[in-house]
């Protein structure tokens, strides 16, 4: 923000902007007299303790979830979360160098880059278990068939992650000289929380239909006696699977919050009363995605909803055997083809022994 200052001109800048004093801070890279804190786009020197803290403990979050994913075979599960957990653990650590330079450009760029991408891959780890649960329980009460569940949301999430990429990029493409275009690219990241705002409170809705029509279910006589009925009774009042659904739905709650905190945040501007007020950063973003990335880590579907796990190993195994059998296939037909072709050869050469003996004959 202030190297747009040094280059830019009265039309391109918001109004009651000094360009006398912006001209100075062109070469700002440590603080001075003329480099203040105030200054700086956060307006405050990072606490080190609670960013080694929160670096710690994604640490463990993602550590947790590569291991036990691994060992259950929750592949899809453990990987987003993973991911997100990493992406987090690289946006605090850069804070951390933070508190001593506030300019250091390099630094603060990782961190807003990290911290605003990540929750978007934690959600998704959280988007794939309505699939599992609908198949687990009562797949017919689903509105829509439990399959499709990743199909939509999966898209729609990474279409978040899209919006809040190519707002960035339009904030760095502004060259630090057109305050306009780094307000179009505010805004775009914005419109990406919103729209995943929207998703997470549509995927609420959903489960929450869900949850409301197996309840209502469960209560009544339909299927009574079934094989299937009696199975997801079970799993339905299981002490395991019901601590699982309430970990889920709470590692959702918080990722809401923290999404509707990142929209009032951003609507300010760079720099804004709110980006520069730590407290709130703490408690509504690194607190409510760490508790919701440990809870994910600490209650996985391995352990707590296995058949989530059985259908992804299902899953994985099938896919392998349908490769494993195109495989076979394909050499199968190399194989005949071959064949066919050395027949072709010993029919062609026993044809013109036959024909060198006819030759010979009439002559």
């Amino acid at each position: 923000m202030l190297d747009l200052l040094s280059r830019a001109t009265p039309d391109s800048m918001p109004p009651g902007v000094n360009l006398t004093l912006g001209a100075s801070y062109k070469s700002c890279t440590e603080i001075n007299a003329i480099c203040t804190i105030e200054r700086t786009t956060l307006g405050y020197y990072p606490n080190t303790g609670i960013n080694y803290f929160f670096a710690i403990g994604f640490g463990i979050a993602g550590f947790t979830a590569l291991i036990i994913g691994s060992w259950k075979r929750t592949w899809s599960y453990m990987a987003y979360l993973t991911a997100g957990c990493m992406l987090e653990l690289a946006g605090y650590a850069a804070r951390i160098p933070l508190h001593t330079n506030p300019w250091n450009k390099s630094a603060f760029e990782t961190q807003i880059v990290a911290i605003i991408l990540a929750p978007t891959l934690i959600c998704v780890s959280v988007y794939l278990t309505l699939k599992h649960v609908c198949l687990a329980l009562n797949p017919s009460l689903s509105r829509v068939k439990p399959r499709l569940y990743p199909f939509i949301f999966v898209p729609a999430d990474v279409s978040c992650l899209l919006l809040q990429a190519i707002g960035g990029g339009l904030a760095a493409s502004a060259g630090q000289t057109n305050f306009k275009l780094l307000q179009h690219g505010n805004r775009v990241i914005i419109a990406g929380i919103c729209l995943q705002v929207v998703v997470l409170l549509f995927f609420g809705l959903t489960a929450g239909d869900y949850a409301f029509r197996m309840k209502k279910w469960v209560h009544s006589l339909e299927g009574e006696g079934t094989e299937e009925r009696e199975r997801a009774v079970e799993i339905w009042g299981n002490k395991r699977f019901r601590l699982f659904v309430y970990a889920v739905s709470t590692a959702y709650s918080m990722i809401l919050i923290r999404c509707i905190y990142r929209i009032a945040e951003m609507a300010g501007g760079w720099g804004n009363h709110i980006m520069q007020d730590e407290p709130s950063f703490i408690v509504l973003e690194g607190f409510m995605i760490l508790l919701a990335s440990l809870i994910l880590a600490f209650f996985p579907p391995g352990i707590f909803f296995p058949q989530m796990a059985m259908t992804m190993s299902k899953s994985a195994a099938k896919k392998a055997a349908e490769k494993k059998s195109a495989t076979e296939k394909a050499s199968e037909v190399k194989s005949q083809g071959g064949a066919s072709s050395e027949q072709d050869l010993e029919r062609g050469a026993a044809g013109q022994v036959v024909e060198s003996s006819t030759e010979g004959k009439v002559q």
